[in-house]
Order: C-alpha cells, then structure tokens, then sequence
C-alpha cells in the first residue's frame, strides 16, 4: 500500500487574519530544551535523521523529536527551512506537491515553539499561515474532520498526529478535540479497539480497512501530545482522551509479540514484522505513566518494546526493520523511525528524572 499520493507557555499572537496563537509548547519542550543528553546511541540516531530527504510529515516528525529532547537550536534551524518551504496557502515544508492536508501541519508546533524563542517575525507568520489554513482553507468531510489529501475525500489515521497537536498548543484545544472525535468516528473499530487505515466517503466506505500497525502507533502519539498540551481545566475532555488512549494502547498490545515488536498490520501474523509501532507505544506508555493517566503495570511491556527497538539501531546510527520509506509497503529505514525513536527515549528520560 503506498501511503502517499507523492509516491504512486502562553504565546498570543494577533495577525492580519485575526488568529491567536497561543500556548507555545505545553508538550514540555520549552522546560527540557538545554540541549541534548549524552546518550550515544540517541546522538547516532539523530545524525543519521539528519541525513535523511525529507517530506512534509517527516521534516515535521524529525523537529517534533528534537523539541522533545531538547535541542531547541536544531528546532529553530528546521521551522526555518519549513517556513521557507510553505506553499501559498500556508502549509509547511512543502518540498514537492503531495496533495497533504495535514502533513504540513507536523511542522506547525516546531515552528510555533521557534518562534517564541525568537521572536522572528517570518517565523511567527508562517504559524499563523499554517493555523489559518487548518481554520479556513483544509477539505474536510460534512462534519468538519480534515481530510488527509487534497485530491480525494478520504480521512486517514496519520492526521490524528498531524493536525490535532498543533491545534491544540496554537490555542485551538476545541478543534484539537474535534478532529480526534471525527477521525474516531470514521476509523476506529471499538471491537478490535484498533483503528483502520483510511475511510473514502466518495466509496461511502473504506479505501484501507486494515489495522495498520504504524497508523495506530501515530493515533496514540498523536493523541498524547494533544493530551499534554491540553489547558488548565477541561477535565472532562481530559479524561474522555485519557480513555481513547489507553484504548489504542490496549488493543495494540494485544497483539504484542514476544520479541518486542509488532506485525505491519497489527492482527495479521503473515505480514511483516516491524520497529515503528513498539516505538510509538513505549512513547505513549512512557509519557501516560508520566502524567498519570497510564498504570504503572504497563512498563515492563514499554521497557521491552524499547529495548526491542534499541537493538535495531545499525552502526550508522539507522533504525532498521521500521515500515520503510519511500513506499512503506516494507521493513526498511525511514526519517520518521528515526524520530519516533527519539522521541520514546526522550519520554523514558523524562519519566526517570
């Protein structure tokens, strides 16, 4: 399956448009960014990241990583270049037209958080550009859900990391929880408590039913930052998403193997295995028992799934075996693997501080 189209801490902001950006980062980067820790293997990692070509979603993934870990001067060089590659209608780090509607908006929390930092005004339009976009120009379904392309009316799970979390830290907590509710109600299967991969309404029905692995992976995530990010208040909101999480999580789990790794599609053993989903879910229990809304009981399943993803790391710093770029169709290396492995031992840091 090709995934894309290419393919085959309060900030308030008052532009011409009349947006306000607020709450900068509350995803804990504006309190953690002194700069990176020691830790070898994480340096190896991210160097080879940055090497790496990179989309919309990926240069977006890569300085979400790197703002949770700390290295602010990184995130401020990244939210430059996707600034510099916007597109007219305001999304982000637009190399080539991949007809992403909520790729571009990855990038958006980076560049929020950078311009904060700085003050640079370029910096500064170009989130406002991005949250506008969102607000006033993205396709999205009869209900208001995005769509995830630009060329077809389908909702994929992707977007729930996408959008939301941007949403939520520029002062839209509302829309944040709206998206997640209407991708729930497209994509999510409350038997399996997994999500499908892509619902086309010109089909009135699924374009991919399958439980992809990764695509759940990034459902959780995505979920987590807006759930850190979230206002003071709304408690019940708060633990309405504490619930979808821990859903995701569960149901993921089910289907955990012994080695620490889980299968492409999640329920189907004869496809391949791989590295990116035991990363995500690590990501997502490490930061849930952080903030208390993830039983303890679930670490050693996080631990393992860490240590899993730890041996995959290559001598050039690559994460192997992850559903790989360019096509995703198998195990490979990809700029977001790179990231999410960051970003699962920049929440096992935090969670042992």
């Amino acid at each position: 399956m090709e995934r894309r189209d290419f393919l085959k801490k309060t900030l308030a902001y008052g532009g011409a448009a009349g947006i306000g950006l607020g709450r900068a980062s509350s995803n804990g980067a504006s309190k953690t960014a002194k700069g990176p820790g020691p830790d070898p293997l994480v340096e190896r990692v991210r160097t080879a990241m940055l090497t790496m070509q990179r989309q919309a979603w990926e240069q977006g993934v890569a300085s979400q990583a790197l703002l949770e870990w700390g290295d602010a001067d990184l995130v401020i060089l990244m939210a430059k270049e996707a600034v510099i590659r916007s597109s007219d209608d305001g999304r982000l780090g637009q190399v080539c037209d991949n007809h992403g509607v909520t790729d571009p908006g990855s990038n958006g929390e980076p560049v929020l958080y950078a311009a904060k930092l700085t003050g640079d005004p370029v910096l500064k339009a170009g989130a406002e550009k991005m949250l506008d976009y969102f607000l006033r120009k993205a396709p999205k379904t009869k209900d208001g859900t995005f769509y995830h392309i630009d060329n077809k009316p389908q909702v994929w799970i992707e977007s729930m990391y996408m959008a939301p979390p941007f949403l939520a830290v520029a002062g839209q907590p509302t829309e944040a929880l709206k998206q997640i509710e209407g991708f729930r109600k497209l994509l999510w299967n409350k038997e399996k408590k997994l999500f499908s991969h892509i619902w086309d309404d010109g089909l009135n029905g699924f374009a991919r039913k399958a439980f992809w692995g990764v695509g759940n992976g990034w459902a959780a995530a995505g979920m987590t930052r807006v759930l850190r990010a979230l206002p003071e208040g709304l408690a019940d909101k708060k633990r309405k998403l504490e619930g979808h999480i821990k859903d995701v999580i569960d149901g993921c789990l089910t289907y955990l193997r012994p080695d620490g790794y889980f299968h492409d599609v999640v329920d189907d053993p004869k496809s391949f295995v791989e590295t990116n989903l035991a990363q995500l879910m690590a990501y997502s229990i490490y930061r849930g028992i952080k903030g208390g809304w993830i039983d303890v009981s679930y670490r050693p399943r996080a631990d393992k799934m860490r240590e899993a993803a730890r041996a995959k790391v290559d001598r050039m710093g690559f994460v192997q075996d992850v559903c790989g770029s360019p096509t995703f169709e198998a195990p490979g290396t990809a700029t977001e693997g790179q990231a999410f492995f960051i970003l699962m031992e920049a929440a096992y840091r935090d969670l042992n501080k």
